[in-house]
């Protein structure tokens, strides 16, 4: 199983939040003893006399990041199943210039204050209480900027190397290599604003720089894990699952997840675009097998718990590639349409006059159907009424837990 791993089904809801004490204990803990619930120090590196917050933050996010490419290059760890925050840019921005004014003022983040009020620090607790009214506030007027809020610059689930188009292994390079500068360029404002002297800075992290850095490279060499790479890891029981024919739902049980509203149903039409034009079912979305690899980003970030998705071709043959490029990417509650387009039609259009059968038609699936005129999803079996329709069918979907979120910021 690669992680992370299901906690809540592994070990239990008490057992899972007993974890999550105390790891929540440890942090603050650690933060605590290294100084970071006293003001003045966090404050102080906006004078450039004293770089610790730097150079903790980005020592944290370098090794988070090395570690974690590392164990997904080699396989251990699945990255499409972390969470990573969808990015809004500019309420992002505003946030961010907003969070960093405070900080100046009150000299914590909304972590380290939690810690300062926890140690008795009446600043800290000041800013807690500011905190709190700010976030009543927010919730109070959100209203009034709720469409440029969530979706000014609303970029989904995106990563630095999928903005930037280049593999894991380099982004992460570049960054230690960022990061290391940034150490260095630290001390060296320290030096000349707070008048530390460098001759006493440990010899060993030098070393803790050079071992960074050659694992960043190591992560380079190993590369990014294919899509082919990761189905093969899990190729056994999802070949056990194509053969048994778990994942195949039937144009019954389709219809009937379309008519609940409780699920939302996203079908993905894999067929070239010209058989699409002819037919295709309501509401269903048109991408290539080519273009699926790059759309799965897009189906992380709207991925829910509630969420099913379904590929269609004509028969199966193309669905199923596509179902297995899904499966590998992690995308969870993913099923095939049984029979395809041609199992579809031969269900609910019998009264459609205008489509004719061709057996004749050649080539593995392929469409057994001809049509007057590409009217694409308004022909009336395209979209039946889940209420007038009665078919008997053995359920098959299952939801699958999603992906659970996690916290940011610096604490």
């Amino acid at each position: 199983m690669p992680f992370p791993l299901p906690l809540e089904t592994l070990v239990g809801k008490p057992l899972m939040y007993a974890v999550f004490a105390l790891i929540g204990f440890g942090f603050g803990f650690v933060l605590e003893s290294s100084g970071f619930g006293n003001s003045k120090k966090l404050a102080a590196q906006f004078y450039f006399s004293e770089m610790t917050v730097l150079k903790v933050m980005f020592g944290a996010i370098v090794t988070a990041m090395v570690l974690i490419f590392t164990t997904v290059g080699l396989g251990v760890l699945d990255f499409n199943q972390l969470w990573v925050n969808p990015t809004y840019l500019w309420s992002g921005i505003v946030g961010g210039l907003i969070m960093g004014v405070g900080f100046i003022v009150g000299g914590f983040c909304p972590g380290t204050s939690l810690v300062a009020m926890a140690t008795r620090k009446i600043d800290g607790l000041f800013f807690v209480l500011g905190g709190l009214f700010g976030i009543f506030l927010f919730g109070e007027t959100e209203r009034f900027y709720d469409l440029w809020w969530n979706f000014a610059g609303y970029m989904g689930r995106i990563t630095i190397p999928e903005w930037l188009g280049l593999p894991y292994g380099v982004v992460v390079v570049g960054i230690v290599l960022m990061a290391l500068f940034m150490f260095w360029g630290s001390e060296q404002l320290e030096h000349i604003f707070g008048g530390r002297d460098l001759k006493k800075e440990p010899r060993w992290r030098y070393a803790g720089a050079a071992g960074l850095l050659v694992v960043a490279f190591g992560v380079l060499l190993i590369g990014d894990a294919t899509t082919a790479d990761k189905y093969a890891r899990i190729a056994t029981a999802k070949e056990l699952q194509l053969t048994n024919r778990e994942v195949q739902i039937s144009p019954g049980e389709l219809l009937s997840t379309i008519g609940n509203d409780t699920l939302k149903t996203i079908i993905l039409d894999v067929r070239p675009e010209n058989e699409y034009n002819l037919f295709h079912l309501h509401g269903s979305q048109n991408i290539s097998l080519d273009d699926l690899q790059t759309y799965i980003p897009e189906i992380h970030a709207q991925q829910a718990l509630n969420t099913i998705f379904v590929v269609v071709s004509n028969d199966e043959k193309a669905a199923t590639q596509a179902w297995k490029t899904l499966v590998a990417e992690s995308v969870p509650n993913a099923y095939i349409l049984e029979g395809g387009i041609n199992n579809w039609i031969t269900t609910f259009g019998e009264n459609e006059q205008n489509i004719v059968y061709a057996p004749d038609a050649s080539g593995e699936d392929s469409l057994k159907f001809t049509f007057p005129a590409a009217l694409g999803d308004r022909y009336e079996c395209a979209n039946p009424s889940p209420h007038e329709w009665e078919l008997e069918f053995t359920p098959k979907i299952k939801l699958q837990i999603k992906r659970d979120k996690s916290g940011g910021g610096c604490g």
